[in-house]
Formats: structure tokens, sequence, C-alpha cells
């Protein structure tokens, strides 16, 4: 490249009127395209920050507070009704499951259980033992003996011997022929591809040079001159022309924003402050103080008397289960002064008492032990 084309590619090059002349039309067209998008641009940031900064975080927390609440209603409400579920599957369900897995299931698996450990345990074992002698006297001893004494010699003498002496006279020298030939035919033919590989390398090259000579001088030098002289002055021109019309662009939309923001002040938002501060707040204060406080406090009591009436109710299904425990298992006997104590109840199987059951003598059908020793 010469020192024309230094200076034709230079950025700090004098500028001609040509260049001038085109620079000017094509910021002119780029900022007739671009003024438009602009101003959307600028719109749609604008109503993004006021819904972001205005509308947002009021529904924000109105939508919190709401879901708070409508949280701690169904906290309360759910809360009593699985109490209420829990209560009665314990009282109808859990208690019965208790007593039939203690007094019928527990007394039934140790039955099973010592009838597997005493009977069938011992039986299984006889019976494999049986089994296991048979199947070595009647099956293994017979098949390893024929294995030995037929088969292996038969195999031996009739196949090994005959098959050792074929491959020592008559294989070995056949394959040591055989491979003598392979290789001479080998190196002939390794020889002639060798040379055919040769010619045919040198003619390859040989054509690959003339297509990259072609290649170079009637595609790439013609590109590489294209983008020089032509897509890169017309891509800086163009990206440059952008960049200025986006800044004029701005200007001109903030200065029309500025406008409309003054008269939609002039024509709404005075007015609308005017109401406000003239009609709404004073009707706000008086609906706060006449009508809102009384609706709260009403609400609060009407909260306080729900919440006695939740508690009365738990406290009677509270007593109702302990009522339905004692008719169910029973309640301990008072004791009178002066009286005997009576002899604890016992589980079925187990020598721990339990204190809910109620008393009851254990005197066998024969007379009473305590009678007898008076």
């Amino acid at each position: 490249m010469d020192g024309r084309e230094h200076q034709e590619l230079d950025p700090y090059a004098p500028e001609t009127t040509p260049n001038r002349l085109v620079r000017v039309v094509v910021r002119t067209v780029v900022l007739i395209v671009v003024l438009p998008v602009r101003m959307v641009w600028d719109v749609l940031a604008g109503a993004w920050h006021t819904v972001d900064r205005v509308v947002l975080p009021p529904l924000g927390r109105a939508l919190a507070a709401l879901g708070a609440a409508l949280g701690r209603g169904l906290e309360m409400l759910f809360g009593g009704i699985g109490w209420l579920v829990g209560t009665l599957i314990g009282v109808l369900v859990l208690i019965p499951l208790k007593w039939l897995y203690t007094s019928v299931f527990t007394p039934l698996g140790h039955g099973l259980r010592w009838i597997g450990t005493a009977l069938l345990a011992p039986a299984a074992r006889g019976l494999g033992t049986g089994l296991t002698w048979l199947f070595i006297t009647l099956l293994v001893v017979p098949v390893a003996g024929l294995w030995r004494y037929a088969i292996v010699p038969a195999v031996r003498y009739g196949l090994v011997v005959p098959a050792m002496w074929l491959y020592g006279a008559v294989l070995t020298p056949i394959g040591r022929g055989t491979a003598w030939v392979l290789r001479k035919l080998w190196q002939g033919t390794a020889w002639t591809l060798a040379q055919l590989w040769r010619g045919v390398s040198a003619t390859g090259r040989g054509l690959g040079l003339a297509v990259a000579w072609l290649v170079m001088t009637l595609l790439v030098a013609p590109l590489g001159w294209m983008y020089r002289r032509i897509l890169t002055p017309a891509g800086r021109e163009i990206a440059a022309a952008f960049e200025v019309a986006w800044r004029i662009a701005g200007y001109v939309s903030r200065a029309v924003g500025r406008g409309l923001a003054r008269l939609a002040w002039y024509l709404i938002g005075a007015p609308a402050s005017w109401a406000y501060r003239t009609v709404c707040t004073p009707v706000g204060h008086f609906l706060r103080d006449a009508v809102w406080a009384p609706a709260r406090r009403a609400a609060a009591e009407a909260g306080r008397a729900a919440r006695a009436a939740l508690a009365t109710a738990r406290e009677t299904v509270r007593q109702a289960r302990r009522d339905a425990w004692r008719a169910l298992v029973g309640a301990p006997a008072v004791e009178q002064p002066g009286e005997p104590r009576g002899i604890p109840a016992r589980t079925l199987g187990s020598t721990t008492t339990v204190p809910s059951a109620a008393q009851a003598s254990e005197t066998p059908l024969g007379g009473d032990p305590f009678a007898k020793q008076g």
C-alpha cells in the first residue's frame, strides 16, 4: 500500500467538499429515521419510571396487607378444623387400634414366632440336609466319575495327540511357505503404491498452487479493495451519523417532553391538585373519623367475641374427649378412708400397671387367697 492510500484512510486527514456533502446527507437521512424511534423510546422509559415509582409501591403494599389478612384468617380457620379432626381421629381410631394391637396382635405374633422357631425351623433344616445328601449321592458322584474315568482319557488319546502331530508335521511348513509368499507380494505392492502416491502428490501440489493464485487474483484482491475503499469508510460514516442523530433526537425528544409535561400540568395537574386539597382531603378526614374508626372498633369487638367463642368450643371438645376416654378405658376408683387398696389391673402378657384402667380383682376360681391368709 502506497502513501496515497495511507492518506485516504487516515481519519485525521483534511476533508474535501464531497466528503462533507455525503456526511450531511447521510446524517439528515439517519436523523429522520432515528427521531421517531428516540421519541418512542423516551416515552416508554418515562412511562416505566412513573409506574415503577408511583404505582407499584402502593399496589405492592396493599396486596401484601390483603395477603397477610387472608393468611391469618385461613390459619385460624384451618387450625380449628385440624384440631377438631385430630381429636376425633384420636378418640375414634387411634385408641381402638392401640387396644387391638396390644390385646390381639401382640399375643398372636408371639405365638406365631414360637411356632416358627420351635417347629418349622428344625423341620426345614432336616429336610434340607436330606435333600442335599440325596443330590450328592445320586447325581454329583456318578457324573464326576464318568467325567474323570471315561470322557477325559477318550478326549486326550483320541483328539489331542493326533492334533498335535498334524500341527507340527503338516500345518507349520505350509504356514511358513504361505507367509514368505505373502511378504514378497506385499513388498512389491507397497513399492508400486508409493510411486503412484508420489506422482499424485506432485500433481495435486501444482493444481493447488494454480487454484490458490486464481482465487487470490480474481476474488480476494477485489474483495479486499472493496472492503478498504468502500465498506470501511461507509460503515464509519454511518456509525458516526447514527451517534450524532441519536444525540440530536434526544435533545428534540426532551424538549417536546418538557413542553407536553408543562401543558399537562396546566390542563390536568393544577386542577387535580386544587381539587385534592380543597375537596378530597376534608372528605377523607370526615370518612376516617366518622366511618372508618367506628367500623374498626366494631370489627375488633367482633374478633374478640369470635376468639372467646372458639376458646369455649375448644374447652367443650376437650371435656368431651376426656369423658369418652373414661367411658372407653374406665376411671380410677375413689378410695375411701380405712378401706384396703385393690389390686392394680395389668396389661395382657406384661407386668406394667395401667394407672388409667379400672381396678379389678384377680381372684382365682378356687377362692380368695387373702381370705385364706386371714
